[in-house]
């Protein structure tokens, strides 16, 4: 009786594993809030901005809001974030991801906001494992958690923070073509129930900010809006190739930490995929705030 026992608790033991593994590695299935039944998860760029959008209601926080509304409730999170560049590629793999105030000069509720999300040592392992052109190393030393790229933008659109999140960063000694190539690895992801956030900002030019300002810059303007056109005709080679897109491209992007998250949400385009705008507009002069939803 007792080995009967054993066993049977083994053969649930199993099932239970291969269910686990199913979930985590095969297609799920997906639905919309309107029970529309979709293949894949959609795919998002966020032009973050400031980190005050955090706490700040306005039309940005509206956005995201309602994008998150829309779409179906991700399994979970993987962020690729302006503000963590490093010297290789690396992907957050602790369980509790510490949430960071990665700015200075801003008031003390800022600093008092947390994201408490759960991290994923599996998602992390998935990564790992689906990226074949180099290597992803895992963060597992809590030297980072969640930047303001990821979590301002995160506290709008999942405000429970039930979500597990995992942050993949940008390898500051590469060129863009490899991060779109890297990207188009993540695909399987998207089959998977885990929603893919690029963080940055499409024109981000610092030195150049204008608190004042209630218009762009020409060139800030130019540049959104030939980037915009060449989203929506589906020509990532050439927002992969942007400097040779002219002198507005290198005003808009002066250094490229904030630009290659776009990247990785263009490489994850299949064919036939919409993509589509769900916030846009340009704040102090040289920041453009546009968001775009692939799928």
């Amino acid at each position: 009786m007792r080995s009967i026992a054993i066993s049977h608790f083994l053969a649930i033991l199993i099932l239970n594993v291969t269910i686990k593994g199913l979930c985590n590695h095969d297609p799920c299935p997906m639905t919309t809030r309107d029970n529309t039944h979709i293949d894949r998860m959609p795919a998002l760029f966020v032009g973050h901005g400031s980190p005050m959008n955090a706490i700040e209601e306005n039309s940005f926080a509206a956005a995201w809001r309602e994008t998150a509304v829309r779409m179906p409730r991700p399994k979970a999170i993987l962020c690729i974030s302006a503000h963590w560049e490093t010297e290789g590629s690396f992907v957050t793999s602790m369980t509790h991801p510490r949430t960071i105030h990665d700015f200075y000069g801003f008031p003390d509720e800022l600093y008092r906001t947390q994201y408490p999300a759960p991290g994923s040592p599996e998602l992390a392992e998935r990564v790992r494992t689906l990226v074949g052109s180099t290597a992803v190393r895992p963060d597992d030393g809590y030297s980072w958690g969640l930047d303001h790229g990821a979590w301002s933008v995160l506290r709008r659109m999942y405000p429970e923070a039930d979500i597990p999140v995992v942050q993949l960063s940008l390898d500051r000694t590469q060129h863009p073509r490899f991060h779109y190539d890297l990207a188009t690895e993540l695909l399987p992801l998207r089959r998977e129930g885990v929603l893919v956030v690029g963080s940055g900002n499409l024109v981000h030019n610092l030195r150049l900010l204008n608190w004042g300002a209630d218009s762009p810059y020409p060139w800030a303007a130019e540049f959104d809006r030939l980037a915009t056109e060449l989203i929506l005709a589906g020509e990532h080679d050439r927002l992969v190739a942007y400097p040779a897109l002219g002198e507005a491209a290198r005003l808009a992007i002066p250094t490229n930490e904030h630009y290659l998250p776009l990247l990785y949400t263009l490489a994850l385009q299949q064919p036939g995929e919409e993509a589509a705008f769900f916030a846009e507009g340009m704040v102090f002069g040289s920041i453009s705030m546009r968001s775009l939803r692939i799928g």
